[in-house]
C-alpha cells in the first residue's frame, strides 16, 4: 500500500464538505456534514435510517492466501463557543474581537484513524469484531488582548463515541474471495426519550462519524475492480453489498493492491488535479469558479471567514497569494483522449 498517493485522495474524501462557499457561517454552512455520517443506533431508529448507523464495505479480492491491512478513518466532531470576560466571569458571546482578530462559535473537527493491522483470509473466514472507543473531553483556550490581560474565552467539547468495526470473508471459489468490513456507531443517547425527540442534529452529529471512509490493502494477492470487473466475475461483483461506500482501486495504474471505500463515488484510480493549488472543501469544487469568488470577498466577508476556521484562512492567504500562471493554469486542461469501445480511431 502506498500511503503516500492514497492519502492524498482520502483527505480529500475526509475533508469533502467540512466549509463549504461563502466560507462562513450561513445557511450554506448550517447543514456540512452530508458525506459518510455514520449516527448513533437510536438516532437512526427514530428518523426513519435517513442518518445511517452503519457503513458496510464489500468488494472481491483473488489469491489463496492474502492478506489484507485495515485501516478506518473519520472525523470528530468538537463544539467550540465563545466568551466574553465580563464581572469577572466569562460569558458565551456571538462572536468575539480582540486585537483586531475575530472568534465565533463553530464545529471544529479532529482526525480519527483507527489501523486494524494484517489479517490472513484464514482470521477473516472466522468473524471479527472489535469495538472502539473515543472519550469525551472539555478544554479552555484564554484568549488574550494586546496587553496580555484576559479578554475572551474558547471552549471547545468533544463527546464520547462508541463504535464496532466488524471484519469477516468469505471464499466464492479456489482463488476468490469476498471481503466484508462493517462499521456500526454504538453511542448511546440515553437518558434521551426513545425517539430521541430531545436530542437536535448538532447535538447528535458531536457522537457521530464523519466522513468515513476505508482504506484496505493486500498482500499475496489482488483487489477486483466493482466498477469494471473481469466478465466472468460480473456477477460476483454485483453481488457485493455495499452501504453507504463506494470502493475503488487507488494507486498508480495498473496495480491492484489497495482500495478506497468512499462515501463519494470515484473512479478507479482517482487523482487530484495537478493544477489545483489546494482543497476548497466544497462538494463537486471547481477551482477556477471557487478561486474567482473567493477573491470577490470584501474584507470584512475575508474576517468573518477567517474567524470560522483555520483551514479557512489558510485557504483564503493561499488563494490571495496566487501567482498569474497558476491562475492561468486553472482555466481548463485536457489530459488526454482515447476511444470508447467499438468507436472508430
Amino acid at each position: 500500500m502506498n500511503r503516500a498517493v492514497v492519502d492524498k485522495i482520502a483527505n480529500a474524501v475526509l475533508y469533502e464538505g467540512y466549509v463549504l462557499y461563502p466560507y462562513r457561517p450561513s445557511v450554506k454552512n448550517k447543514q456540512r456534514w452530508t458525506f459518510g455520517g455514520i449516527y448513533p443506533q437510536a438516532w437512526t431508529t427514530s428518523h426513519n435510517a435517513s442518518d445511517p448507523c452503519l457503513m458496510q464495505t464489500e468488494c472481491l479480492l483473488e489469491g489463496p492466501g492474502p492478506t489484507v491491512h485495515i485501516i478506518v478513518r473519520f472525523l470528530q466532531l468538537i463544539d467550540r463557543t465563545v466568551g466574553q470576560l465580563s464581572d469577572q466571569s466569562f460569558h458565551p458571546v456571538p462572536f468575539l474581537e480582540i486585537a483586531g482578530k475575530r472568534y465565533q462559535p463553530w464545529q471544529e473537527a479532529i482526525e480519527r484513524e483507527i489501523d486494524l493491522g494484517e489479517f490472513s483470509l484464514a482470521d477473516l473466514l472466522a468473524t471479527i469484531e472489535q469495538p472502539f472507543c473515543f472519550l469525551a473531553e472539555k478544554t479552555e483556550e484564554i484568549l488574550r488582548a494586546a496587553d496580555n490581560h484576559p479578554a475572551g474565552i474558547l471552549w471547545r467539547r468533544r463527546e464520547s463515541i462508541q463504535l464496532s468495526i466488524c471484519m469477516s470473508a468469505q471464499t466464492l471459489s479456489e482463488n476468490l474471495s469476498r471481503l466484508t468490513i462493517t462499521i456500526t456507531n454504538q453511542t448511546s443517547l440515553s437518558p434521551s426519550p426513545a425517539d430521541c425527540s430531545a436530542w437536535s442534529r448538532d447535538e447528535v452529529l458531536l457522537r457521530a462519524l464523519v466522513s468515513t471512509h476505508t482504506i484496505l490493502g493486500i498482500r499475496d494477492g489482488e483487489f477486483i475492480s466493482l466498477t469494471d470487473p473481469p466478465s466472468h466475475l460480473k456477477q460476483s461483483a454485483q453481488n457485493c453489498q455495499n452501504i453507504g461506500a463506494w470502493p475503488v482501486l487507488v494507486g498508480t495504474e495498473p496495480a491492484r493492491d489497495t482500495i478506497l471505500s468512499s462515501p463519494i463515488i470515484l473512479s478507479d484510480y482517482p487523482e487530484i488535479a495537478p493544477e489545483s493549488p489546494g482543497d476548497l472543501f466544497d462538494g463537486l469544487e471547481i477551482d477556477e469558479i471557487l478561486t474567482l469568488r473567493i477573491m470577490t470577498l470584501t474584507d470584512e466577508e475575508k474576517k468573518n471567514a477567517a474567524a470560522t476556521d483555520e483551514r479557512v484562512g489558510q485557504l483564503l492567504q493561499r488563494t490571495e497569494s496566487l501567482a498569474r500562471q497558476q491562475m492561468m493554469n486553472l482555466h481548463g486542461a485536457i489530459r488526454g483522449m482515447k476511444p470508447t469501445a467499438g468507436s472508430q480511431p
